[in-house]
């Protein structure tokens, strides 16, 4: 699974032959055929592996409000240590916009599901009411920044620190949307 990875990551779903994750793992295309009925069913299981880790990060209970904008950044900070899952996910997640992609449900249920965990540690942290119209648009900007910061991390990683610019885009949104809770100055996110 992890050589799948790694070939999805570096080539794309499309540039990425069966034939040669078969020889990385030892296998014949038909071997890992019999695990993986398709290409895109053997997607689909790489980017399920890719979450699973991420969920045994949570534990049992997801955090809420400031615990899981802290996860956020967390999440950043771990990133940085694992460049071939970033690097899936930002190769992936581009080509998941073109025509019959096969992880565009995936990436589209992914986002949609973030969204609602962010706005709603949004809502939880800042005391924000359910019909603030400001939320959605705040939990988009917050996933955008990691993604974006994402792609900029592995093209200059030495340049880039993701926890930090994560960090400073959640507390000037939570300063924002909760200027009451979290003043300019105050550490929010931490």
């Amino acid at each position: 699974m992890h050589i799948a990875m790694d070939t999805f990551a570096a080539r794309g779903y499309h540039n990425a032959p069966i034939q040669e994750i078969a020889d990385r793992a030892g296998l014949t295309q038909a071997g890992v055929l019999h695990y993986f009925r398709t290409k895109a069913q053997l997607l689909t299981s790489v980017l399920e592996l890719r979450d699973q880790s991420d969920i045994e990060q949570l534990g049992p209970d997801r955090p809420r409000g400031t615990e899981f904008l802290r996860h956020l950044v967390d999440t950043a900070r771990r990133n940085a240590e694992r460049e071939g899952i970033v690097r899936l996910y930002a190769v992936l997640s581009a080509e998941s916009v073109t025509v019959d992609h096969p992880a565009q449900t995936y990436f589209r249920d992914r986002y949609t599901g973030l969204r609602a965990f962010v706005a709603d540690a949004l809502r939880e942290a800042g005391g924000l009411a359910d019909d603030d119209a400001r939320v959605e648009p705040a939990a988009s900007a917050i996933i955008a920044v990691m993604d974006g910061l994402q792609v900029q991390w592995l093209l200059a990683p030495d340049a880039v620190d993701m926890t930090v610019s994560t960090e400073l885009a959640l507390d000037s949104l939570l300063t924002t949307l909760a200027p009451d809770r979290f003043p300019a100055g105050s550490p929010p996110a931490k």
